[in-house]
């Protein structure tokens, strides 16, 4: 299943209904963490989500009528969530426990039923036909989420999708991630980092202030705060495109990416650095390669984060161990071997991916990175001519 995320152009009556639906989803929410939280402090056993449906529909739509106006999938969803919620919250580890949702932020909800989809409309239970800024795709579709960010509505569903085999004209390949450039590549290729916050952060910085001069509950605070919503999501687009161009590029092209496992929460606590460290979007970066080699037929491998990446000499393998952040050219010591920093530690990365391998299959000794690279093309064009003589 592949997921799809597109923005609606609503009218005014569809907007007002939109959201009345996540009104209604955070009020069910907020209702039910209430009921949840007496029924702990009680130290009685916690509801769940079958049992707060019942306890909503009999106790709240007897004296609320307004939550009859909208879809009935909208409260249960909500309702649903706050039960995963509380699951994860006392399963997984360093999961913040559930809190109350406020109006303004991250409004959403869900509905299901009979979708149908005809060029660049989309027809939902209750709103009727939709609007979209992108031509959709004609298939089934079950159930859709409806969000709003900014000022902006978009609409999200999965559709069936089946992984592509494409021809890799490049083997394994190293991506050392970095501040000046956004990514580094072995084979000498470098991809600007863009940092979209650092160009716009005058013009969040004189939003903000006038934000800032304007009367609390007037409507022109209202108008203050939609502008400065929208150069954060602006920021936000700029920063996910040059993201996802990068990583189509390299799930497209190369059999195998090799990427480091950057600690970004413990890099971040460099106060001088940690501003130009989250613009650059390293994580996004990691968590859209992990599904586009999937769509692309590549493999994805991660070095561990203690690996001297930088400091290895990729010729000869010394550890340069003095090495600052402000030398910006590796000179090695023992072979005298002079490279840019980004480029030594993207090779390393490959070379470190090539042991890998040469291990796993028994080699006497370690493949160098053009023989690997030849191997693995031979067998990547064998794996999709099998592949196409079944279709």
């Amino acid at each position: 299943m592949k997921s799809i995320k597109i923005r609606l152009e609503l009218n005014n009556k569809q907007t007002t209904l939109a959201n009345k639906h996540a009104g209604v989803a955070r009020y069910a929410y907020n209702w039910g963490k209430s009921v949840c939280d007496n029924a702990i402090q009680n130290k009685e056993k916690r509801p769940t989500a079958i049992d707060l449906h019942k306890k909503f529909v009999s106790e709240e739509k007897q004296t609320k009528d307004w939550l009859y106006d909208v879809s009935k999938c909208s409260p249960q969803q909500a309702l649903r969530n706050l039960d995963e919620a509380y699951k994860r919250t006392f399963k997984v580890k360093g999961t913040k426990y559930p809190r109350y949702k406020k109006k303004g932020q991250h409004d959403s909800f869900y509905l299901e039923g009979n979708i149908i989809t005809d060029g660049n409309k989309i027809k939902v239970p209750i709103f009727g036909w939709l609007k979209c800024s992108e031509i959709l795709p004609e298939c089934q579709i079950k159930n859709v989420v409806i969000s709003k960010k900014a000022s902006h509505w978009f609409i999200a569903f999965k559709i069936p999708f089946e992984p592509q085999i494409y021809p890799k004209n490049n083997g394994i390949i190293g991506v050392d991630l970095g501040i000046k450039t956004l990514a580094t590549l072995s084979d000498g290729k470098t991809f600007e980092n863009i940092k979209p916050y650092k160009k716009n952060k005058r013009k969040l910085k004189l939003l903000q202030r006038k934000l800032s001069k304007k009367q609390k509950g007037s409507n022109n605070r209202k108008k203050a705060c939609a502008k400065v919503a929208k150069l954060h999501c602006r920021i936000s687009n700029i920063r996910k495109d040059n993201i996802h161009k990068l990583t189509t590029y390299l799930a497209k092209n190369h059999s195998e990416i090799v990427i480091e496992d950057l600690n970004v929460l413990g890099m971040s606590k460099n106060h001088k650095l940690a501003s130009a460290i989250l613009d650059g979007g390293f994580y996004e970066f990691k968590r859209q390669l992990e599904y586009k080699v999937k769509w692309y037929s590549s493999v994805l491998t991660v070095v561990d984060r203690f690996f001297p990446s930088s400091k290895q000499c990729s010729g000869c393998g010394n550890i340069k161990s003095d090495l600052k952040l402000s030398d910006r050219e590796y000179i090695c010591e023992c072979c005298g071997l002079l490279i840019d920093r980004d480029l030594n530690a993207s090779i390393n990365l490959k070379n470190k991916a090539v042991s890998y391998i040469a291990s796993a299959c028994g080699a006497s000794k370690q493949l160098s990175s053009f023989e690997f690279d030849d191997a693995v093309n031979q067998e990547v064009n064998i794996n999709v001519q099998h592949c196409v003589s079944f279709m």
